[in-house]
């Protein structure tokens, strides 16, 4: 029986009615500050009139009106920051999409933005009761819906572009001239050609943006919020096509903002960062957030001296001195993105530099790999791309060679030395191995972030950007070195091909979990083709147990990787819809999408091979970059490059029953649990595992005898094999202190990868081993990114001194937590 869901509580709404009123550039003109926890000023949209209202459009329009509609497809607006002109009279409307860019550097200047007043403005209308098909209502006023949340709006405005001087050059038939009803048609033939303007007028166009989002208020809009939007009307205007198609919006966020995370890193400076999770940035702007309202942005930020902003951006910024104390930094992209994955980091961060000779010589040594070019590659390159018009990395041909592009690390100052030491060199070795399996990077340019012990992930990635958790760094190269290959990874599979419904995550997460291991590999380039098998075979096997239980500890309906089936991708009329479990908080920390996902990419990459798949890996990256896509896309191109497989069972629609419309583990998965029994990887580990148990049942009957350290000789394991070792002795019934304090001796497991340590932290509480408690609390602190599940662990044992230690730690880290890691851990303690 089918569970009837809350949309307030289950289902995350997407408002906005991009049918209607489609973004396609924000401007963003912003002063952050840590006193009061807020991030204040103003964004200026420009829209585009939607496609359920192209046949409104007279006949001269209707060529423009496609070419607009074409574009909608593929473009998101982003909140952009710009040099603002005296704004006092400014009023202050909002609204963004979810996507991300890439481009070339332009430098930017900042004017200090004028005082406005920051007084809460009552609005004249009421809210929308109907929050996914706001339509237009014939006599009725038209409203433009945004998606907002956890944001103070204080006015919105119409702009006056007719009156920026020199406008006339960038546009081909607007006729300033004339007054009332013309002037307001030739604001928005200004505003649809500047959208419109051809991908070699970027930098004009970005420039144009820039005026016009400086130009003067015409009149202030009326507007009202809702729990999930920002409804915006003009008075008398009953039509999309006559809306305001330029508006600017004066708002700030409040502290609790669910889209704004602020902190302090882990020097103890205060920091500010963004994620597009779990109701993507419409606390932090006003948005369109319908992945197919993709757009362009720029922004204009201004903080204290001493702080560093980075920010999904095509450039790297420096920054400009405004007056004395006072910095502005300034970002764009020109590629079209949803509004979800634009991403901001302030915080006191250094940059992370090796002495030259070093880095000279780890970019030397990892920029070797060659594309593995086929013919059928290069007849893809020669095709014209299917996105809309901008400047694309894919036909330029210098880019097309770039195996590694610009990058930089950025982290706290204490944690300047760790990154040194294997991720900086790491970032060049994952550049080249992606580039080696993919071709062109989506993107000019990537910053990497270590940031603060808060973040509720080990990483995230959004453009140009990359988050990594501190918990990457310690132990090794190998979980950092992944981690950065599976975040590398979503520039193609998550950002430059985007799913066409939020639901569908596997794309995303699949595909990086899936090349994350084809990506490590290639970086490891002094290891044996069949050691690299060995690893992946044992990788594998980790994944299967961690899905296998999975399974069996979660709800059925978040198993299902298209939980809306026949339904997915279909939007409301107005273009509104809503993403189903998107407000489940235990979903955040479930990973059936990347695991399942990963197994049906595996299985499909076995039955076709891996040259022939990694090809149609590619083709599907040229033919689909910069677009929205469904599941159907990339099975239905790849079964068509195999004939004889159509033949067989292996069908979209089979595909569709046994992996991504049912819950549970899929049945051609079951019959996979022992084959990995086969690896020597995991057999090395059956064997040392067998030892232990051994030892541990000889020191059980003679307590009072020491064990010798020569009776055994324990061998020595990689990361991913002491993981599975631990798994193994956890389905131990019991293990006596003096095994667990040699197991930790042994392997020097306080000094291992969150991924071991976590395992460590499970066989410590099940054992009730209070040396170990120590170990515990430090991972609880300092890997909260992973360490949600052990509170659970430390009550369900109904130990008083474990109950008591959960509750300490989150105590100590309830304040700075993650809102959905926070509730999560106080449901299990209280």
């Amino acid at each position: 029986m089918e569970t009837q869901l809350d949309p307030m509580k289950d289902d995350l709404p997407l408002m906005a009615n991009t049918s209607y009123m489609l973004l396609k550039h924000y401007v963003l003109d912003l002063d952050v500050d840590f006193e009061s926890k807020v991030i204040e000023g103003s964004i200026v949209l420009f829209f585009e009139t939607g496609s359920q209202y192209r046949k409104t459009i007279s006949a001269g329009k209707e060529c423009c009106q496609s070419q607009f509609d074409e574009t909608c497809k593929m473009r998101a607006s982003e909140p952009c920051h710009i040099p603002m002109i005296n704004v006092s009279t400014c009023s202050s409307k909002t609204e963004c999409n979810d996507f991300a860019v890439s481009g070339k550097e332009e430098e930017a200047t900042s004017d200090e933005n004028g005082n406005h007043s920051n007084k809460e403005q009552a609005s004249g209308i009421s809210s929308s009761k109907d929050c996914y098909d706001i339509e237009d209502h014939g006599n009725k006023d038209f409203l433009l819906v945004l998606d907002c949340c956890d944001l103070s709006v204080l006015k919105v405005e119409e702009l006056d572009v007719a009156a920026v001087s020199g406008i006339e050059k960038c546009t081909r038939s607007a006729k300033l001239t004339g007054v009332s009803k013309e002037l307001e048609n030739i604001r928005n033939q200004i505003v649809h050609e500047l959208v419109t303007l051809p991908a070699d007028r970027w930098k004009e166009q970005l420039y144009y943006f820039t005026r016009c989002s400086q130009a003067p208020g015409c009149g202030e809009l009326l507007f009202s919020t809702g729990t999930w939007s920002l409804e915006i009307r003009k008075s008398g205007i009953q039509s999309p096509a006559d809306f305001p198609h330029a508006i600017r919006i004066w708002y700030k966020t409040k502290p609790e903002g669910r889209s704004v995370t602020w902190t302090t890193d882990q020097s103890g400076r205060p920091c500010v960062y963004t994620m597009g999770s779990p109701i993507n940035n419409r606390a932090l702007f006003p948005c369109q957030e319908p992945p197919t309202a993709l757009s362009t942005w720029q922004a204009s930020v201004r903080t204290a001296a001493g702080f560093v902003v980075l920010m999904s951006g095509e450039n790297s910024a420096e920054p400009v001195q405004l007056r004395e104390g006072i910095l502005s930094w300034y970002y764009y992209v020109s590629m079209p993105m949803p509004a979800s994955t634009f991403t901001i980091a302030v915080g006191c961060w250094q940059e992370v530099k090796q002495q030259s000779f070093k880095q000279k010589a780890a970019i030397g040594t990892n920029t070797e790999f060659s594309l593995p070019s086929s013919q059928t590659d290069l007849r893809w390159h020669e095709e014209i791309c299917g996105h809309v018009e901008y400047p694309c990395r894919f036909q330029n041909p210098a880019a097309r060679l770039q195996a590694v592009i610009p990058y930089r690390v950025f982290a706290p100052w204490c944690l300047k030395e760790s990154c040194e030491e294997y991720l900086l060199q790491l970032v060049p070795q994952c550049l080249s191995a992606a580039y080696a399996t993919l071709g062109t990077h989506p993107f000019s340019r990537l910053d990497v972030l270590i940031v603060p012990s808060n973040f509720s992930s080990l990483g995230m990635a959004s453009p140009h950007i990359i988050f990594l958790s501190q918990s990457v760094l310690p132990g090794g190269s190998h979980l950092c070195g992944t981690r950065l290959c599976h975040e590398i990874a979503h520039a193609w599979f998550g950002l430059a091909i985007g799913a066409r419904d939020w639901t569908e995550e596997w794309i995303s997460e699949g595909f990086a979990t899936f090349l994350e291991d084809i990506f490590w590999a290639r970086a490891q380039q002094q290891l044996p083709h069949d050691e690299i098998k060995e690893q992946q075979e044992l990788k594998a096997l980790l994944r299967w147990r961690r899905l296998r239980d999975e399974v069996q500890n979660s709800e059925e309906e978040l198993q299902v990787l298209r939980p809306k089936k026949e339904t997915t991708g279909e939007v409301s009329e107005s273009g509104a819809s809503v993403v189903k479990y998107g407000l489940k908080a235990e979903k955040i920390f479930m990973q059936v999408h990347y695991l399942k996902g990963y197994f049906l990419l595996r299985s499909l990459a076995r039955k076709i091979g891996e040259v022939s798949y990694l090809a149609s890996l590619r083709k599907f990256v040229i033919k689909f970059h910069g677009q929205l896509v469904l599941s159907q896309d990339f099975l239905s191109m790849l079964l068509e490059d195999i004939p004889k497989q159509k033949q067989s069972e292996l069908t979209v629609e089979s595909i569709f029953q046994n992996w991504l419309d049912t819950s549970g583990i899929p049945k051609p998965l079951l019959e996979e649990g022992e084959t990995w029994k086969e690896c020597q990887l995991v057999q090395q580990v059956s064997g040392e595992v067998t030892k232990w148990i051994q030892t541990n049942r000889r020191i059980r009957k003679s307590s009072k005898k020491k064990m010798k350290q020569d009776e055994v000789v324990f061998q020595q394991l990689l990361p991913d094999q002491l993981v599975l070792l631990l798994e193994f002795l956890l389905e131990e019934k019991t293990l006596c202190p003096r095994i667990l304090q040699c197991l930790e001796r042994t392997y020097q497991l306080q000094e291992q990868d969150a991924e071991v340590r976590h395992r460590w932290c499970e066989l410590v509480i099940k054992h009730k081993y209070e040396p170990g408690y120590g170990d515990i609390e430090r991972f609880l602190r300092e890997d909260q990114a992973m360490g949600v599940y052990l509170y659970g662990e430390l009550m369900v044992n109904e130990d008083a001194k474990q109950q008591e230690l959960a509750r300490k730690c989150f105590a100590a880290a309830q304040e700075h937590m993650d809102a959905s890691s926070a509730k999560v851990v106080a449901e299990m303690l209280f």
